[in-house]
């Protein structure tokens, strides 16, 4: 089975580490030869001590653009909570100028309560966070069609989650790219109710929206065949710090260029 077309990603989780520690395994993994490197939105690590060193999402997208050539980047993923969708825009348009037209903007509804708490967010409920997305991606676009100068290409949008009712159908209406958590079963399963929501507003989410999963434990001897099967074009590791173990991903890349 051909790996044609399919894109290998890795997250670096901004938590453990000193920005040095960061800033390397950002070289080191485009020197690896991934396509895409991802941070998360997050206030406060997610693993570990709760309290242990972090950084900021946006920032760091913005050196990352500076310091990269090749990859894409983006948040793994961003979350719609914490920024105005309009000031969203702009950043991500400003971001995908500094890397000369390769950002993702990835987003979510959002779920880590602590982030809201501390820095003064209602938090609401999953509900109401996946109605503020579905409202919030027209706004986003539209800020796009206005801004002076536009983005350097038309940003591709990620969207994540996998709830069957509302999420898929913010993905189906908004994405060109959706990710998805957990097995190959449950991804066939989404899938297919992500092209049923794409029938019901018009679009061919089969051939216009990218499926992407993270494949984080997994070998790609294992897991890769089935992968592509389910219909995955993105596959993203991701490494935490303060050592940034690639060793996985290298083996994803290593099979992507085998199999080509």
């Amino acid at each position: 089975m051909s790996t044609a077309g399919v894109r290998i990603g890795v997250q670096l989780q901004p938590q453990h580490a000193a920005y040095g520690q960061i800033r390397d395994a950002v070289l080191r993994a485009e020197d690896l030869g991934v396509d895409v490197i991802f941070n998360w939105d997050h206030f406060f690590p997610l693993y570990g001590d709760p309290d242990g060193l972090h950084f900021e999402c946006w920032t760091m997208l913005a050196a990352w653009a500076e310091q990269t050539e090749r990859v894409e980047l983006g948040a793994l993923v961003t979350c719609n909570s914490y920024r105005n969708p309009e000031l969203l825009a702009d950043m991500a348009r400003t971001v995908d100028h500094i890397s000369g037209g390769r950002l993702i903007l990835g987003i979510g509804a959002g779920w880590f309560q602590r982030d809201y708490d501390e820095y003064g967010y209602e938090f609401g409920t999953a509900g109401s966070r996946i109605a503020d997305l579905a409202q919030a991606m027209p706004r986003i676009k539209d800020r796009w069609a206005r801004l002076h100068p536009a983005p350097v290409r038309d940003i591709p949008v990620m969207i994540g989650g996998g709830g069957e009712r509302k999420t898929l159908r913010v993905v189906a209406e908004h994405a060109d790219i959706w990710h998805s958590f957990g097995d190959v079963e449950t991804l066939r399963r989404k899938s297919a109710i992500l092209d049923e929501h794409g029938a019901a507003v018009g679009r061919d989410t089969a051939t216009l929206v990218e499926r992407s999963a993270a494949v984080d434990g997994q070998d790609p001897a294992d897991a890769g065949d089935a992968m592509l099967a389910a219909g995955v074009r993105l596959l993203t590791t991701s490494a935490s710090g303060p050592d940034y173990d690639l060793s996985l991903t290298q083996k994803w890349v290593r099979w992507r260029d085998e199999r080509r």
